[in-house]
């Protein structure tokens, strides 16, 4: 006999009335592309995202505080930085949610609030990061 609980089936959105058919479409959208909360991975976990112009890597370091990496100009090495969530490119965002179809909005220490291009796919790596600490300046 088999001693394993079943996997909770998440409850999917119901549109908000107060929502407009547009912002209802958009979240409805986000659960059928698909995305992760990043509040719901463990410290050390890491991410590799996708978007049209550059592959991102992402260390969760615990609530709020991400090392990002993969931008020549903005990140080329390891940056503390807080990622806000994803917008669908208004100002409108999913709260700490990276999603596919939708665009990264973190805060950058430098260069303020910067919004990536358009995620095309999002990866979990297979290791934890060993020192989930940024680099000393």
């Amino acid at each position: 006999m088999e001693n394993t609980a079943p996997v909770p089936i998440p409850k999917p959105f119901t549109p908000h009335p107060s929502f407009s058919d547009e912002v209802n479409r958009n979240i409805v959208q986000s659960e059928i592309e698909g995305g992760v909360y990043l509040d719901d991975l463990s410290e050390g976990a890491v991410l590799e995202v996708e978007t049209q112009h550059h592959w991102y890597t992402i260390v969760v370091r615990g609530r709020g505080q991400e090392l990002i990496s993969g931008h020549p100009q903005y990140f080329p090495g390891p940056v503390a930085v807080r990622i806000a969530g994803s917008t669908w490119g208004g100002s409108m965002l999913k709260l700490r949610f990276v999603g596919r179809g939708m665009h990264l909005e973190f805060l950058h220490p430098v260069y303020q609030t910067i919004t990536t291009s358009r995620i095309l796919e999002i990866r979990a790596s297979d290791q934890l990061a060993g020192n989930a600490r940024a680099p000393q300046n």
